[in-house]
């Protein structure tokens, strides 16, 4: 019999664990949390002392039922779960229901699944970090309190069914506000000037290089003067000077960093990036992947020193300490490393090597020599103006780390080309000149967020921890506040001047700009929500608000504050600002008047409506602000005591026609913001009429649920790549083809008589009766049922149970 349970979080690291262990020792998976809040209602006791009330989830019913009978069986029960505030709460809630004393129970932690960091921490178990548990505790509940109370106040005063996050609302903001900054930013012209000049080299071979005006001309004319002085003119080297310089290796990964590096290097998304992290960490590649710290183990240092000695050289050797930016970081926990350093590869799936490749070098990296490097900079002088020309290039002396490994950089650093090598030139020495560029530039506003560098400012302003980026940024993503798209850019026209044999020519060109990949955009209720909020919940949308309570919850996590009045200092306040938000704020929509409708004179609105953003012609008062049906008025349904029939008949023979309001939803790409009157009088082309089939009209138009095309009682969606502005009746007639034949292929069986169909479906076949879906047994051959088979399975199994529709109002 086991002498021994260890229970951990992942069946993968159970399973890794049980290789290390002998028979003595069981090891089993609680699959993560095992108790959480209820996913509905509030859950929490605010009038004592904000006890939550922990739920089992049903998902772990069976799991929980197991590890009991396990635990009967065994002399000791270890809790190995993760080395973070979400491991140690976990194991807390295990001890709840295994009937464990928290105060006693056994409790080990380790940064690698290898067999010596296992086996050392079987020796010295621990007790349970109340601390810890207390700051995940607190972590929870307000989050919980923040949800549950601002959420309703979306519901009523800006659109059915929204939803706010401390964390994720923050983040929201800070992708908002760099949208509203690139759409106020007006590019600024300057002109670059760039000179190439002819050297011949030692072999007799002329070899071209560049240099470029230190700084550029503010207009045109300056440029074209400049050009003009210098046609003719003599160009020689008035001085050259060589600096000695070096670079640092970046620091071994954290969870932000590795992120970072990740999207930039192998296109990763941050979820991807901490899944394929969390797959390594559990099979014994890599140490724990949520960690803040860059620290390196005693025992990693000398064994990166030995593999960088034997692979490269000593002097490619260099040992160093990293400081951790972050002062909550846990010094004690380590950077992302190798579990075995002298690992180079790995055997596992491609990206978990591409990954663990990443992880390798930047770890071995960071413990080697700096790379030396000689910069050359050689000033030109003509003898027509006083202008100088700078040539500038590096020469690396010693790679150093760089024989391994070279940090990626974000988008908004320089793009320009890198600097090329410079033949040798000497002081004094006149140049050929092979031509001479001035090229219009225009300023760029800040870039939008990636994920990664949205990861970065939210570690840079202090919010949110290694557990939280990835799980923010898959939210505000889920919830349609943001989405993550690749945008086409526009045309822009520039100008370039070249002086070449004496001759100055001048080209209008043109680029792409403002082309994104894999960029986060906000939408227009994520702009709509973020308003609402920074201006009646200004707190909880404060950067530095935001960061002091994490500053908090790390106090709380040092035992340095009590939650439950940690919790208590922030609700109280907070509850009262919902309570007078609900009360006196305005309903929200973003209405913006574009203008009138040149045919009716009614103006149109962007707005953001029920199902979405949209615009509409006219304005009744019948409308409520937010709804596109109009509000019942029961006065109306009650006819009027003081007004004869006559009277009344009369009033309505010479009252003026009610005008209709119409409606248009907004193109994906659009926005209430930035759409103009003339891109909203198109929205209302639809349905547009592509022609006929036989004797019926095909038209095109967007519902609900996106594009379709409409033939008689026969509606097909337009795919993706087609547009209903555009579409042809030629494309449509190929989709509704496809529809007809996909609608014949649906079709096993038919009983008319009894109102009974066997069809295709999304998930199979089954048998349709009336209204009711009923499925058909594994061991049934859906071709070939008879009738009295199919009663009998109708008989034997209710209707499978459909999707929730609200009633029409």
């Amino acid at each position: 019999m086991a002498k021994s349970l260890i229970i951990v979080e992942s069946p993968a690291k159970a399973k890794t664990i049980n290789k290390f262990l002998g028979k003595d020792y069981v090891v089993t998976s609680c699959y993560g949390h095992i108790r959480d809040l209820p996913d509905s209602g509030l859950a929490i006791d605010v009038t004592n002392n904000y006890v939550p009330d922990y739920v089992i989830s049903d998902d772990k019913k069976d799991v929980i039922k197991e590890l009991k009978k396990l635990a009967k069986g065994v002399d000791e029960i270890y809790l190995a779960t993760d080395e973070d505030r979400e491991g140690e709460a976990i194991s807390w809630h295990l001890c709840d229901v295994l009937g464990l004393n928290p105060e006693t129970a056994k409790r080990i932690t380790y940064t690698e699944v290898t067999e010596k960091a296992l086996k050392y921490a079987v020796s010295h178990p621990r007790l349970i970090n109340m601390d810890l548990v207390n700051a995940q505790q607190a972590r929870r509940v307000l989050d919980r309190l923040v949800g549950y109370e601002i959420s309703p106040v979306l519901w009523r005063k800006v659109k059915p069914s929204l939803s706010a996050g401390r964390v994720q609302s923050v983040a929201v903001r800070l992708i908002v506000e760099r949208e509203r900054e690139i759409r106020a930013f007006n590019a600024v012209g300057s002109y670059k000037i760039v000179a190439y000049f002819y050297v011949t080299d030692d072999s007799g071979k002329k070899v071209t290089f560049k240099a470029e005006r230190p700084t550029n001309f503010k207009t045109e004319k300056e440029a074209e003067n400049f050009l003009k002085e210098v046609v003719g003119a003599t160009f020689k080297v008035t001085s050259i000077e060589k600096k000695p310089g070096k670079r640092t290796p970046a620091a071994p990964f954290t969870t932000s960093t590795l992120q970072q590096e990740a999207s930039r290097k192998l296109g990763f998304s941050v979820s991807k990036t901490m899944l394929i992290a969390q797959k390594l960490y559990e099979n014994g590649h890599i140490t724990y992947m949520r960690t803040d710290s860059t620290n390196l183990s005693d025992l990693a240092m000398e064994a990166i020193q030995k593999e960088v000695g034997s692979r490269y050289g000593k002097n490619y050797y260099k040992g160093r300490k990293y400081a951790t930016k972050n002062e909550s970081a846990q010094e004690a926990h380590e950077a992302i490393r190798p579990s075995y350093i002298e690992n180079q590869n790995i055997e596992a799936e491609n990206d978990e090597t591409r990954l663990y490749d990443l992880i390798w070098k930047r770890t071995i990296a960071s413990q080697m020599s700096d790379a030396e490097i000689e910069k050359t900079i050689i000033d030109i002088i003509n003898n027509k103006n006083s202008e100088t020309l700078r040539a500038q290039a590096e020469v690396i002396q010693f790679d150093g780390f760089l024989k391994v490994y070279n940090e990626g950089v974000d988008d908004d650093a320089d793009d320009e080309e890198a600097e090329a090598l410079i033949p040798p030139v000497k002081q004094g020495q006149e140049l050929e000149l092979k031509e001479l560029t001035a090229t219009e530039k225009f300023t760029k506003p800040s870039p939008r967020y990636t994920e990664a560098s949205l990861v970065k400012k939210l570690e840079e302003l202090g919010i949110g921890r290694p557990s939280t980026y990835a799980p923010t940024i898959s939210t505000i993503q889920k919830r349609n506040y943001v989405v993550k798209e690749t945008r086409e850019g526009t045309e822009r026209a520039y100008k370039v001047y070249t002086l070449k044999d004496d001759k100055i020519q001048m080209a209008d060109k043109t680029e792409i700009v403002g082309a994104e990949k894999n960029k986060l955009f906000p939408t227009d209720i994520g702009l709509l929500v973020t308003d609402f909020l920074v201006e009646n919940f200004t707190d909880v949308l404060d950067y530095n608000f935001t960061a002091d309570i994490e500053q908090q919850f790390d106090e709380v996590a040092s035992g340095k504050q009590q939650w439950q009045q940690m919790i208590d200092a922030f609700y109280k306040p907070f509850h009262e600002t919902v309570e007078t938000t609900t009360k006196d704020a305005k309903r929200a929509s973003g209405e913006r008047h574009l203008g009138e409708d040149p045919v009716s004179g009614e103006p149109v609105i962007a707005r953001m409506g029920r199902f979405g953003p949209m615009v509409q012609i006219g304005k009744s008062e019948d409308f409520d602000e937010n709804e596109e049906k109009p509000k019942k008025k029961k006065a109306a349904a009650k006819k009027s005591t003081a007004k004869s029939k006559a009277a009344a008949k009369a009033e309505k023979e010479t009252a003026e026609p009610k005008k209709k309001v119409r409606y248009a939803k907004l193109r994906p790409t659009q926005s209430i913001e930035t759409i103009t009157l003339d891109e909203a009088m198109e929205l209302f082309k639809l349905p547009r009429v592509l022609g006929k089939h036989g004797e019926k009209d095909i038209k095109a138009s967007i519902g609900r649920f996106g594009p379709y095309i409409q033939y008689d009682k026969l509606f097909v969606s337009i795919p993706k790549d087609k547009d209903p502005y555009t579409i042809t009746l030629e494309d449509a007639l190929t989709l509704i083809s496809e529809k007809e034949k996909a609608n014949a292929n649906r079709l096993i069986l038919n009983f008319e008589d009894e109102d009974i169909q066997v069809l295709n479906g999304r998930y199979g076949p089954y048998i349709k009766k009336g209204k009711d879906n009923y499925k058909i047994p594994k061991d049934k051959s859906a071709e070939h049922l008879t009738l009295e088979e199919i009663q009998m399975i109708i008989g034997e199994q209710g209707p499978t149970k459909k999707a929730f529709k609200r009633k029409k109002s």
